[in-house]
């Protein structure tokens, strides 16, 4: 089966002969939830900037459900580590704006009760009318999400939209994450650092080598691995570690990241 996204033979160069990474291939299924982990400077976060349209690769092609990605497009909804809201418009108002130019003709009252719907899925009603600054972080973060689920993309694209968050805020909109994701089926790629989120969230995780480079060598960064998440898919947070095979799991990615993700590199 032809996958709905594929990357094929991505390359980023910034220092000519020394690529960040090359040769990254992979592809992900309609409905699927992709993670990716790797160290700071393997060029996760350059790879979702290539999908969402923000970056240019030295090489390589990106096609989605058929066409090959030029630019950003509101069939790409982006989440970011750090929010992104206009801090002058309130909640209501930020995901209007996104709307609005995703379906320019709507009317308002259309518009309207697309936005309360989507800040209802991600439990924030009651601060509809808030500007960011009355906020919480975690509450930010919800906005965002309900922002780049209100486009109905055909694919969302997440950068460690929780790794500013602290550890209780971040299982709760996990959690919401989730039902969220199943409930629509989106299609997902998403950078984490976290080990259980990236088990908690992913059917797949690709894990990312980063650059080496010996006296005479240098060899690119690259998709090591990919690893088939086998744990059953209606997992949640407070079941994860109960789970048989969780563990094997868990020090399989955790060992990849202590012993090979830098393997060969000058330490």
């Amino acid at each position: 089966m032809e996958p709905f996204l594929k990357v094929e033979a991505l390359s980023k160069t910034f220092t000519v002969g020394k690529p960040v990474f090359a040769d990254v291939s992979f592809g992900i299924q309609r409905g699927e939830f992709v993670c990716i982990i790797g160290h700071s400077g393997c060029g996760k976060t350059t790879i979702l900037n290539v999908l969402a349209g923000l970056d240019e690769a030295s090489s390589g092609h990106v096609f989605m459900d058929g066409r090959e990605l030029v630019g950003p497009s509101l069939e790409r909804g982006v989440v970011f580590q750090s929010h992104a809201l206009m801090p002058w418009l309130s909640v209501r108002k930020n995901i209007a704006f996104a709307v609005e130019s995703r379906w320019p003709d709507w009317s308002r009252a259309k518009i309207n009760e697309h936005v309360e719907k989507f800040v209802a899925m991600v439990g924030l009603s009651a601060a509809i009318d808030k500007k960011p600054s009355q906020l919480s972080g975690g509450m930010k973060q919800r906005v965002g999400i309900a922002r780049a689920f209100s486009i109905q993309p055909k694919m969302l694209l997440l950068d460690e939209p929780f790794g500013a968050l602290d550890a209780l805020t971040r299982g709760t909109i996990q959690d919401e994450l989730i039902s969220i994701v199943r409930e629509t089926k989106q299609t997902v790629f998403m950078i984490t650092h976290d080990v259980d989120e990236a088990i908690l969230l992913a059917d797949r995780i690709l894990l990312m080598s980063n650059a080496s480079e010996g006296q005479a060598t240098y060899t690119p960064g690259g998709i090591a691995e990919v690893v088939v998440n086998t744990l059953p898919r209606d997992r949640t947070r407070a079941t994860l570690h109960h789970l048989p095979g969780y563990y094997d799991l868990r020090n399989h990615v955790v060992d990849f990241l202590v012993s090979r993700a830098k393997a060969g590199s000058a330490h």
